[in-house]
């Protein structure tokens, strides 16, 4: 049983063509489009918390893993109502230490500033029957800081945003996608149950629940290459190919 987790970040208007990663800001359109053909096609859009039993094979079913990283605010204004119309749950993975800010660590990139949610929004996107993840506490390339920083950014922001948000939080996300086998098994030490990444691939019962790879839902995603990335193999060749590259 392959299962897409998909990974979204922004859902909102793009911006301008030549924006540095406009590629990453989903139209609501788009995404409302998006989910009502998942609920169409008989499939659950599922957090983190509640694929994890697909995922260790205890449960069979049509489902999805909808995350979103980095907590940006357009996402509790857009997104919450289209997953409650559609009777679905998402993960959101937030930047502890940037809650009511913005994206700061795109800014060398040229990334206008974006808006994140606050406190107050952590508290709202959990209320909607969502999950918060932690995307650490300070966004930072994991494998590039100190082991003992980067014990702290993993194991600190889950503590943090439990108290924020008032609810356990068991799911995990590497900032950019960089990971090593030690910081795995730092998240595996700090209680969380999953972590994801940002490699291409449908997830599998056999993967690594704390290297799980994701499907990228881009504002370029047209519908019928969204429903190829959920419903056939599509990923899961590329994912092959991206293995047998690896390996020599």
């Amino acid at each position: 049983m392959m299962i897409p987790i998909l990974m979204y970040h922004q859902i909102g208007e793009p911006g301008p063509r030549g924006t540095p990663y406009r590629g990453l800001t989903v139209h609501p359109r788009d995404f409302r489009r998006q989910m009502l053909w998942l609920r169409r096609l008989g499939y659950r859009g599922l957090s983190m918390a509640r694929l994890m039993p697909y995922l260790r094979g205890e449960k069979q079913g049509r489902v999805v893993g909808i995350t979103f990283d980095d907590g940006y605010a357009n996402v509790l204004e857009h997104a919450v109502p289209v997953l409650e119309e559609c009777g679905f749950e998402a993960t959101n993975y937030f930047v502890v230490r940037q809650l009511g800010g913005s994206n700061v660590w795109d800014a060398d990139e040229g990334v206008p500033p974006a808006p994140l949610m606050d406190a107050a929004g952590v508290r709202a996107w959990v209320a909607a029957g969502h999950e918060a993840g932690s995307h650490t506490l300070n966004h930072p390339v994991l494998p590039r800081i100190s082991p003992e920083l980067a014990v702290n950014e993993i194991r600190d922001s889950r503590d943090a945003l439990e108290q924020i948000a008032g609810a356990p939080v068991r799911a995990f996300c590497y900032p950019y996608g960089k990971f090593t086998p030690a910081l795995a098994d730092v998240a595996r030490a700090a209680g969380y149950d999953s972590a994801t990444t940002t490699a291409r691939g449908l997830a599998r019962p056999d993967d690594d629940p704390y290297a799980l790879p994701r499907v990228a839902v881009m504002r370029s995603t047209h519908l019928l290459r969204f429903l190829q990335k959920c419903l056939t193999q599509l990923e899961d060749r590329r994912r092959r190919k991206a293995e047998a590259a690896a390996h020599g």
